[in-house]
């Protein structure tokens, strides 16, 4: 299309628009010379290349981590229950959120009945004490009339041999040092009997001083108290719904998910980076590894402990990493590497040009791939949509702005 300018000349003077023209062109031609035909081509090439974005092969630290979700759960969780039943709660003194120490009291019980109840006790121990005084008292009287008829019994031996006592005589003696012997017998057993009456009114009262002592319910070690159920004015029960739950220790951990193969990576001491609804990243560490797996979800489930515990509450959610494996290596956009099914392969930019390039990947992170073999620190490589260039292509490699 001939410029407006030139079309307003020629129009008013086309003669002297031609002349003009050909003498410009030809002064062009003199001054520059005809450029080779090579040269034309190979210029149109180049400025004709597609431009394409490359990520350059770099060493690197790579860290390889498996991914895991959960909930913040207490690490160990103590039920309390009162320990006698059907009495009337009289004080709640402590509530959820108070943070108690071993012995501190949490409630307290009415005790009236419990103190009768060990004062009847107390009152049968003694009275079974009695009882084997009494017994003792019996054991004397009957073993003193046992050596009394055993000394009648030897008198009348003698006597019956001189023939001053009959054989009736001897008999009534004989019967008489029986009797004694007998009553002897039974007065020791008596005291045997006594002195296990003792033993069970003892054991009775012991039961009556313990639940009096159950009427004070006490935190069985320190912790953090979660929940509370029990109300003043209300009755004790020994089952149903715990009194109070107390985190031990107020110790929070993570329970977390794994898939079941990569479960066999992760070691008890591994490092995690946690993300914890309304608290941020926190660091912590695998405590515990579940031997089992569900059959039904094939998850498998960890426990993570964390530095701090600030903050944490049972139910929160929380994922994050468990880190693996720590260690130096080659590594470029995991965009760039390219997969037919039977290789993987990169484009590497070679003096304007793309060369295919088969790699052996290794582990992906952070939108990394690690690159095992195949190249070198500081190759360039096609960063994306590598599919669409091929073997030998000409380009322009145009450095990525972010990797």
């Amino acid at each position: 299309m001939t410029p407006i300018i030139f079309r307003r000349i020629r129009a008013v003077c086309p003669a002297q628009f031609r002349d003009s023209l050909i003498a410009l062109l030809t002064g062009a031609a003199l001054a520059f010379g005809p450029l080779p035909l090579a040269a034309q081509d190979s210029d149109s090439g180049a400025a004709n290349a597609p431009r394409v974005t490359v990520t350059r092969a770099v060493r690197d630290e790579i860290v390889t981590t498996v991914p895991v979700s959960g909930s913040l759960l207490p690490r160990n969780e103590i039920l309390i229950y009162p320990q006698v039943s059907g009495f009337v709660v009289d004080e709640i003194l402590a509530d959820v959120g108070d943070i108690v120490a071993a012995g501190d009291v949490l409630a307290r019980i009415n005790a009236r009945t419990l103190q009768a109840q060990l004062a009847q006790a107390q009152a049968e121990q003694a009275r079974a004490e009695a009882g084997v005084r009494q017994a003792q008292s019996q054991i004397t009287s009957a073993e003193a009339s046992q050596v009394q008829a055993e000394a009648a019994l030897a008198r009348a031996r003698e006597l019956n041999r001189t023939g001053t006592v009959s054989g009736a005589g001897l008999e009534d003696a004989v019967a008489a040092a029986q009797t004694a012997r007998a009553a002897a017998d039974s007065a020791r057993d008596g005291l045997a009997v006594a002195q296990a009456a003792v033993q069970q009114a003892a054991a009775q009262a012991s039961v009556a001083a313990l639940d009096l002592d159950h009427a004070t319910i006490v935190a069985p070690t320190g912790g953090l108290i979660s929940a509370r159920n029990g109300q003043s004015g209300s009755i004790t029960a020994m089952s149903g719904d715990p009194f109070y739950r107390l985190i031990d220790g107020g110790v929070i951990e993570v329970e977390a998910e794994v898939i079941e193969t990569a479960l066999g990576q992760i070691s008890t001491g591994d490092p995690v980076t946690l993300r914890i609804a309304g608290l941020g990243e926190v660091s912590g560490t695998v405590r515990l590894i579940s031997p089992t797996v569900d059959p039904a979800t094939r998850l498998g489930t960890i426990r993570i402990t964390t530095g701090a515990q600030d903050g944490l509450r049972a139910g929160v959610f929380a994922s994050g990493e468990v880190i693996v494996d720590r260690h130096e290596g080659l590594s470029v956009l995991s965009s760039a590497v390219q997969n037919t099914g039977t290789e993987s392969y990169v484009l590497r930019v070679r003096d304007g040009h793309l060369q295919h390039q088969p790699v052996i990947a290794g582990v992906i992170w952070q939108n990394r791939r690690e690159i095992l073999t195949g190249l070198d620190e500081g190759d360039d490589v096609v960063a994306r949509a590598a599919g669409f260039f091929g073997d030998g292509d000409a380009v322009i490699a145009v450095p990525g702005t972010a990797e």
